[in-house]
């Protein structure tokens, strides 16, 4: 998988979730545990992470910011990781992380 695959699973995945209003955000995630919002900010932060470990930088928190963007906060993650130019092997987990991530909403 490339970084054609990934910038698609993540259009895929904005476009499911960028209509959403904070009731369907704070709905439980399929298989419980956690709220869809929060399956999307732990995306959020595995691609931020990701980022960070492709420019040898140390890891930081994303900021916690209001459910209604974390469809902007996705885009901006996936772009900087793209900016790195990742292997594929990265890439790959990536796109992986994200499909999983839309099939958990």
């Amino acid at each position: 998988m490339g970084a054609a695959d990934f910038e698609t699973a993540v259009q895929r995945l904005i476009t499911q979730v960028g209509h959403w209003e904070a009731a369907r955000w704070n709905a439980p995630a399929a298989g419980g545990g956690s709220t869809r919002a929060e399956a999307v900010r732990t995306l959020v932060q595995r691609l931020a992470d990701q980022a960070a470990d492709a420019e040898q930088r140390r890891h930081r928190p994303v900021p916690r910011l209001a459910d209604t963007v974390l469809p902007d906060q996705l885009r901006v993650m996936a772009d900087d990781l793209l900016a790195t130019k990742p292997p594929e092997d990265v890439l790959s987990r990536a796109t992986a992380a994200v499909t999983d991530a839309r099939d958990a909403l």
